[in-house]
């Protein structure tokens, strides 16, 4: 007689099933979603994200996105934020990367970002508030308007034409050095509010020129550092864009302008569609339960070709396998819940009578009665 989860799971699981981002080939759907971890020095990765990513690199998903690494010093969310700008954070994070990869095959992403007008802020644990130019890590920010992100916060500089055209290269000139490093896959940051984002919404985006106004011109700008980013990498590095597809503020960024910019970013060659939501206006009005953004990602799905990744309090094993099984999305984003627990998808394999690979050095934990857990 078999093994009990193999008597009640006689099929593949979705979850564990391969999937193609472009030219990456993955060896199941659990993406580990970008998570700041405010903890470097001068943008230089530290021996806390040697540790942080060691232990995430060991849990058996497909990918592993690093965290949203500003292109810029002005673009970091944090004094304390990641950066891939000079040789030097280059070299601190190619050490990093060294010591992950001794131990662990899975492939490696980067989300490249620019934080705008959400910049020049306190580590979320000392506060989170803005940090006027002239304080202790404080600095002038940038975005497409002078509108702060809240009423009180420094007013932001707008970006002129030369420094759309910077911003442009700063991006190109991280994807390069993300080539360099050997990441196999760059994720795009026009999210949560951040700079791309605020360019993408009319709440944030007041232009009267080439970047404003229609929907077009907002979407000028990413389909921009998409296309540099695009020709900066190597063919056989990934690239996407991660989105929120709704501001959930009335009037603002919805559903049938990410659909827009989704087939846009289709015809230029995205590999994937990455699909969060909000962040860009204090006014949202976040309708948050179990998987609450998946009905997004699916409205995306529905209308492009291009593998799209749903995330947002998708938390347990069999919740991430309904959503694949129903064709809402491609791939599972798992972020804080990865956090609380660091093996969750060999608890998930386990579940769902699937295999996960594991390093020698931890096989002799597999549990009694699943002798085929680990691949």
């Amino acid at each position: 007689m078999g093994t009990p989860h193999k008597a009640d799971h006689p099929h593949v699981s979705h979850l564990f099933s391969p999937l193609s981002l472009g030219p990456l080939s993955l060896s199941n759907r659990i993406v580990i979603a970008p998570m700041c971890q405010y903890s470097a020095d001068d943008g230089r990765a530290s021996d806390w994200h040697a540790q942080h990513l060691g232990t995430l690199s060991q849990s058996g998903a497909g990918l592993l996105i690093l965290e949203a690494t500003a292109v810029e010093p002005r673009g970091r969310i944090s004094w304390a934020d990641l950066g891939l700008w000079d040789d030097a954070t280059e070299a601190a994070l190619g050490g990093v990367l060294a010591s992950v990869r001794r131990w662990s095959k899975m492939p490696i992403g980067i989300q490249l970002a620019h934080a705008g007008r959400k910049a020049s802020t306190a580590r979320p644990w000392d506060g989170g508030g803005a940090i006027a130019p002239g304080q202790a890590h404080g600095w002038h920010v940038l975005a497409p308007s002078a509108l702060p992100f809240n009423a009180g916060d420094p007013v932001p500089q707008a970006l002129d034409a030369a420094g759309i055209d910077a911003v442009v290269e700063a991006f190109a000139a991280a994807a390069r050095r993300a080539a360099r490093l050997g990441l196999e896959l760059i994720e795009i940051h026009a999210a949560h509010g951040y700079l791309l984002h605020q360019f993408l919404s009319p709440l944030s985006n007041r232009r009267d020129d080439d970047y404003g106004g229609s929907l077009d011109n907002r979407m000028r700008l990413l389909l921009r550092v998409f296309d540099a980013v695009r020709a900066a990498a190597p063919a056989h590095v990934a690239v996407g864009v991660r989105i929120s597809a709704t501001d959930w503020v009335e009037g603002g960024w919805d559903v049938a302008q990410s659909i827009a910019l989704a087939g846009a970013l289709e015809a230029r060659g995205s590999d994937f569609i990455h699909v969060s939501s909000g962040g860009l206006d204090p006014r949202q009005q976040i309708p948050v339960g179990p998987g609450y953004q998946v009905p997004l990602a699916s409205a995306i799905k529905a209308q492009v070709a291009t593998p799209v990744i749903a995330v947002g309090l998708i938390t347990e094993p069999r919740q991430a396998e309904a959503i694949l099984a129903a064709g809402q999305a491609d791939a599972i984003g798992i972020a804080r819940g990865i956090l609380y627990d660091p093996r969750w998808p060999w608890h998930a394999a386990a579940e769902l009578g699937a295999r996960v690979q594991a390093a020698p050095q931890y096989l002799r934990c597999q549990p009694h009665g699943l002798r085929d857990l680990f691949g």
